[in-house]
C-alpha cells in the first residue's frame, strides 16, 4: 500500500475520531436521574441534615488550590493590570486585552469583607413558589441570587428582598433591555431592586456579552447607582468548570447558581442554597414552573443541572453545605 493511500487512511480515521469526541462532547452519554427518583431520595435524607466543620473546610481547602476565589473570582486591577490578556472561557481562541477603557472599570482588589459568615445562595427554581422561604433568605449574612431575578411585592413571602451579590448576564441585557442601545431608564428602574448589591457580570467570557457588560456598568455610573459593578474573572470561571468537571458534572458549562455556590463554598462559613430544583414535580409529585416568575426552560445541552442539584445534594448530606427544598415553615424540623 502506497504511503499516499495510508495517509488518507489515517486522515480519515482521525476525522472519524474527532467528530466522534465532538458528538459526546455535545451529547454526553451518562444517565440522568429521574424525577421521581430525585424526588423520593430528598424525601427520605432532608430531615438528617447537620453541618460538618470538617467537610465545609475540605470544599474550602479544594476550591482555594484550584480557583482562588478570594483573589480571583472578579476581574480587578490588581489581578488585571493594564496590558494583561483575559482569555475567553466560553471562547478558547479569543481574548481581550486589558486597556484604559476596561481598566477604569475595575475594582481596585476583592470588595468583600472576609470572612463572609452565613451566606444565602438563591436559585430562581419554581421549587420557591409558595416556600414562605423569604424571611429566611433575608436573616443570611449576605445574600447571592442569580441572573436579575424579580423580587416585587408578590415574590417577597417567597424569596425576601435582600441582596447583596447578583449576577447578571449579558444575555439578559439583550434580551430584556435591548442591549441598553436605547432608552436606559428601564435598567435603571428595575435594577433599584437589588439596592447596593455587587452585580456580578461574566463580560470576559463570551465576546458578545463584552460590549454589553460594558453599556451596563456605564449605565450604572451615569445615573449614580449604589450598585457596585463586579466582572467575573474568565480564569476563575474555567478553573471553577473544570474543578466540577474533574468530580462527574458533564455540561458543556456550569449553570450561573453552581458557579455561586462555588464562590460561597469558597468564602462562607456557612452556605445554605433555595431555589436549586431543576426538576418538573415538586416533593408531593405536583407540576411546579421551571422559575417561581416563569416557565421558561433553559437550552438542555448547554447545562447540566439535574446533575448539578444530586451534586449539591450529595454536599448536602456530607454536611458541607445546606439544600432548603420544601417550605421553610419549621426550620427545627429540617424542611
Amino acid at each position: 500500500m502506497s504511503l499516499r493511500c495510508w495517509r488518507g487512511k489515517l486522515s480519515a480515521w482521525a476525522a472519524l475520531a474527532l467528530l466522534v469526541l465532538c458528538w459526546f462532547y455535545v451529547f454526553p452519554f451518562y444517565k440522568l436521574p429521574r424525577d421521581k427518583d430525585v424526588v423520593e431520595e430528598v424525601l427520605r435524607q432532608r430531615g438528617d441534615w447537620k453541618k460538618n466543620a470538617s467537610a465545609i473546610g475540605l470544599y474550602r481547602k479544594l476550591l482555594t488550590e484550584c480557583c482562588d476565589p478570594k483573589r480571583m473570582f472578579a476581574v480587578t486591577r490588581e489581578n488585571s493590570p493594564l496590558g494583561k490578556v483575559l482569555w475567553y472561557d466560553g471562547e478558547f481562541y479569543y481574548s481581550h486585552t486589558v486597556d484604559n477603557q476596561t481598566y477604569s472599570l475595575f475594582v481596585k482588589n476583592n470588595p468583600l469583607q472576609l470572612p463572609l459568615k452565613k451566606c444565602a445562595v438563591v436559585g430562581n427554581g419554581g421549587i420557591l413558589r409558595h416556600s414562605k422561604c423569604g424571611r429566611d433568605i433575608d436573616q443570611a449574612d449576605f445574600v447571592m441570587r442569580c441572573n436579575l431575578p424579580p423580587l416585587s411585592a408578590e415574590y417577597v413571602e417567597d424569596v425576601g428582598t435582600k441582596s447583596n451579590l447578583v449576577t447578571a448576564n449579558p444575555s439578559i441585557i439583550e434580551k430584556r433591555f435591548q442591549s441598553l442601545l436605547w432608552s436606559r431608564k428601564p435598567f435603571v428602574d428595575y435594577m433599584k431592586a437589588y439596592g447596593s448589591s455587587y452585580v456580578y457580570m461574566p463580560a470576559f467570557s463570551m465576546r458578545p456579552g463584552t460590549e454589553p457588560s460594558l453599556r451596563a456598568a456605564y449605565t450604572l455610573a451615569d445615573s449614580a447607582s449604589n450598585l457596585t459593578m463586579l466582572f467575573a474573572n474568565p480564569d476563575f470561571l474555567y478553573s471553577v468548570g473544570r474543578f466540577w468537571k474533574s468530580r462527574g458534572v458533564h455540561a458543556k458549562r456550569l449553570s450561573t447558581g453552581l458557579f455561586l455556590v462555588s464562590l460561597a463554598l469558597g468564602l462562607c462559613e456557612e452556605v445554605t442554597v433555595y431555589g436549586f430544583w431543576p426538576f418538573s414535580v415538586d416533593l408531593r409529585q405536583m407540576p411546579i414552573s421551571h422559575h417561581y416568575y416563569d416557565n421558561i426552560l433553559p437550552y438542555k445541552w448547554f447545562h447540566a443541572m439535574p446533575e448539578e442539584f444530586v451534586k449539591l445534594w450529595q454536599l448536602h448530606k456530607s454536611g458541607a453545605l445546606r439544600v432548603r427544598v420544601g417550605q421553610c415553615l419549621h426550620p427545627e424540623a429540617g424542611n
